[in-house]
């Protein structure tokens, strides 16, 4: 589950989410899936090596960090991926990693000056 100390849509709620690998696995067939009306849990445990009950549980924890968002169609429960929050989560990733490329770019100069 989700940190208490870590509210949705926050990177520490997303990457603790993810930090399991069938969650990981869950949201990248979300991801992947090209409908718009969305998977059911069902639909999941087909596809993956999980039963229907723990992908369901994966599913809110994915949904409580802001990763998936969910619908009622009929009798059914659908899930799709949220690429706004998933492209705003791989932005601040990037940006990190710029940081740190910078750093290392100005350490390998200095570095080039001593020898």
């Amino acid at each position: 589950m989700v940190s208490s100390g870590a509210s949705a849509g926050s990177p520490v709620a997303a990457f603790a989410a993810l930090a399991d690998e069938t969650r990981w696995t869950v949201l990248e067939t979300l991801a992947q899936d090209d409908g718009a009306a969305g998977l059911t849990a069902s639909v999941l445990a087909d596809r993956l090596p999980v039963t229907r009950q723990a992908i369901a549980k994966h599913l809110a924890v994915l949904e409580t960090a802001g990763l998936v968002e969910s619908r009622t169609v009929g009798r059914e429960r659908r899930y799709r991926a949220l690429g706004a929050e998933l492209t705003a989560l791989g932005r601040r990733l990037e940006r990190i990693g710029n940081a740190w490329e910078a750093r290392l770019t100005r350490i390998a100069r200095i570095a080039e000056t001593l020898t």
